[in-house]
């Protein structure tokens, strides 16, 4: 449960980050390879072994990095805009109602049994983001904008489950540091080569800011999958009720941080849903 509270507060500090970054006008983007670049150099880092490329590129995971690789920066700019249109609690409920995807994919895929309570918890918390990302002026939202909570649901939801995946099939214990390296680094080739194909439109400076930024942002990225991966691992606790947990607390944490940080506005419904995602959390981790 400690990997599990501590990939809570590092996800929560993604979102909480995303907003500063429009506070202090960091360019997204930039911002978000550097992190990347800081993440795979965290993940080197601790990572016990050897590390050779060749070696890496004949693990059976290795070709699955690179998807993840690009799909996470397109969901990490999604999530960043996301955070900066609608709102850290937004962005964080879009992000974490995803969990229905691998919930579901756990119960068809490794037929893991959910008891009557956790079923009820799981709804519940489906039911807990819903209510939480409710704004009073959703009818004030462009359109576009309301199609920035889908995709990111839908990306996070794969990744989730890409996740879940990997840790069950394909990796071993000593292996998670290296693993998220390598889907870091990934990313970051995948961001340095959409700004070489913008250079000849765009000028590329050199802005302190914006690495700044990016190492802020790259340490708890990093952690927040390292620490779902070890959580994923444990045994005791079915991926379905691992994933409800993790997601509901972001939301409740995330949202709670967006109301004491940058003072956004919650309405009655909003405080109905963090109640429900209490309940949902109590629910699934006791029963």
């Amino acid at each position: 449960m400690v990997y599990l509270a501590l990939s809570v507060l590092c996800s929560s500090l993604i979102f909480v980050i995303f907003k500063l970054f429009d506070v202090y006008k960091i360019q997204t983007l930039y911002a978000i390879i550097v992190n990347y670049v800081v993440a795979f150099i965290t993940g080197l880092f601790l990572y016990e072994g050897s590390f050779s490329l060749s070696s890496v590129m004949t693990k059976s995971w290795f070709a699955g990095t690179l998807a993840l690789g690009v799909l996470f920066i397109v969901i990490f700019n999604l999530m960043a805009r996301t955070s900066q249109v609608a709102g850290v609690s937004v962005a964080s409920v879009a992000t974490k109602m995803s969990l229905a995807i691998p919930v579901i994919f756990g119960v068809l895929m490794y037929k893991e049994r959910l008891s009557m309570f956790q079923v009820m918890g799981i709804l519940l918390a489906l039911a807990a983001v819903y209510f939480a990302s409710i704004k009073d002026n959703t009818r004030t939202v462009p359109k576009k904008a309301l199609l920035l909570p889908l995709l990111v649901f839908l990306g996070s939801g794969i990744i989730d489950t890409s996740m879940k995946y990997f840790e069950e099939r394909h990796l071993e214990h000593e292996e998670v540091p290296i693993f998220s390296s390598m889907i870091f680094g990934a990313a970051a080739l995948t961001g340095l080569l959409f700004i070489l194909i913008r250079a000849p439109k765009t000028s590329l400076k050199i802005n302190l800011r914006n690495l700044a930024g990016g190492i802020l942002l790259g340490v708890p990225n990093y952690f927040s999958i390292f620490f779902l991966i070890r959580a994923l691992s444990n045994d005791r606790f079915a991926s379905a009720s691992i994933f409800t947990i993790n997601n509901v607390a972001i939301v409740m944490f995330s949202t709670l941080l967006g109301i004491l940080l940058f003072k956004e506005h919650m309405s009655i419904k909003n405080w109905a849903g963090i109640f429900l995602a209490v309940v949902s959390i109590v629910l699934v981790a006791l029963f």
